[in-house]
């Protein structure tokens, strides 16, 4: 028996909130869980700053990587086994992809990736084909195989179908961050009927499709999806969070490039303030260490870093305006001034932060990021865009959401021992006078 094909003596079973369990049976999906890069995804929350908002959401990429994985494992092993259109030869491929995929995320991802302008996606191929625990159990299977891999994550195999179960507009991926997110911040607004789902999914050469029956199902899943984008991810006070987390992260960074005397080095960080960061460095850091750095710089001599420190730690976070960038941007550049007069730091303390949304996309051939539509199977035999069959995801096809809020610190601003006229005119600005 081949590597590849070796199965355990045992089944190894994962309890788990969502799926319930979470089954291995494969030799090669056992060690890549046991590997240390893929350990290290217990130290990387699935959403961040989201636990400052939502107490519960203290999940792990780790619990969210297994249960892609479980949701493909159903797909190929129950749905697609012996049906026209599934490479049964595709399996494991389908599989390590599954579990893998993020493998790459940093501590606080996107926040992290903003400020040191990284790419999580290249150091998950990093992760895959270097020097890892994870490249020597990939290339057991077969030389060729980490490489394999890595394109159906980086959505350039050849393997389409495989791709769309990882990486579509409806993929294992989104059917459990949907559903766990909602499990975690213990909000309604995620749960679809996943098991209905699966069950109406179909293999074709370049893509997974739907059977028409199964339609109200998928329609279900999308608008979970919209809702938990603008309830749970797009939260302001979260936003407010990872704004924070961003300034502190762009302080340190200015700090280090001026010289400054740390009285805490942030050894971690070195490689990444110089914008050449190993592997060996990315997989360093992960979330204790960075918010270990949060606790030393509380008691650093510049105060921008020490008080932003001190905010991100106990939860002091910046209020919020809504706001209007087209049409209020006057508004902003006479706020940068009179922060300046107020001795507050606009560059820290006046942030404009966006969010933006395209809950489904009908296909827009040649359009850069082209998303390839859902499809539908008719009882016919046709295939039907899911937007001109349902009216419900039609209404909401190609209009793109975007949200904007402008946040700044309140507690600072209703201190009036100093600079008393410029903090009023400020909070006249605002619009947030009365409230103090």
């Amino acid at each position: 028996m081949s590597y590849a094909t070796e199965k355990l003596r045992e089944e190894k079973v994962f309890k788990d909130p969502v799926h319930r369990y979470v089954h291995v049976r494969d030799r090669v999906i056992w060690d890549l869980i046991g590997t240390k890069e893929f350990q290290r995804l217990r130290r990387i929350k699935q959403l961040g700053t989201t636990y400052l908002t939502f107490h519960g959401a203290e999940h792990s990429r780790f619990a969210h990587s297994l249960g892609v994985y479980e949701i493909v494992h159903r797909i190929v092993d129950d749905v697609f086994k012996g049906r026209q259109g599934w490479d049964e030869s595709d399996r494991l491929l389908s599989l390590c992809a599954a579990l893998l995929h993020d493998l790459g995320h940093g501590p606080f991802s996107h926040a992290f990736e903003k400020v040191f302008q990284l790419d999580h996606e290249h150091f998950t191929q990093a992760i895959i084909l270097g020097d890892t625990e994870v490249n020597k159990v990939l290339s057991a299977v077969d030389k060729d195989f980490p490489k394999k891999v890595a394109e159906v994550i980086a959505k350039t195999s050849d393997k389409k179908l495989v791709v769309s179960l990882i990486s579509s507009q409806i993929d294992a991926d989104r059917m459990d961050y949907l559903l766990r997110d909602a499990y975690y911040t213990g909000v309604s607004y995620g749960h679809f009927d996943i098991e209905r789902i699966m069950r109406v999914m179909r293999p074709t050469e370049d893509q997974v499709v739907f059977k028409k029956s199964g339609m109200h199902a998928v329609e279900d899943y999308i608008m979970s999806r919209y809702q938990m984008y603008w309830q749970v991810y797009f939260h302001p006070v979260s936003r407010s969070a990872e704004v924070i987390l961003q300034k502190i992260l762009q302080r340190v960074k200015v700090l280090y490039e001026n010289s400054y005397e740390f009285k805490h080095e942030p050894i971690h960080f070195l490689s990444f303030f110089q914008g050449q960061p190993t592997l060996e460095d990315y997989l360093k850091l992960d979330e204790a260490i960075v918010l270990y750095y949060f606790q030393v710089w509380q008691e650093e001599d510049d105060q921008i870093l020490k008080d932003l420190s001190r905010r991100f730690l106990n939860r002091h976070l910046f209020k919020y305006i809504e706001f209007d960038p087209a049409k209020e941007y006057k508004m902003f550049m006479e706020l940068v001034p009179l922060f300046k007069m107020a001795g507050i730091d606009p560059d820290y303390y006046l942030v404009l932060d966006s969010s933006s949304d395209l809950p489904y996309d009908f296909y827009r051939p040649g359009e850069e990021g082209e998303r390839l539509p859902i499809q539908l199977i008719m009882p016919n035999g046709d295939f039907r865009e899911l937007s001109r069959e349902s009216e419900i995801v039609e209404a909401i096809s190609g209009k793109r959401r975007t949200d904007h809020k402008l946040y700044y610190p309140a507690d600072l601003l209703r201190d009036e021992s100093t600079n008393q006229p410029t903090k009023r005119q400020i909070k006249q600005l605002l619009g947030v006078a009365d409230k103090y």
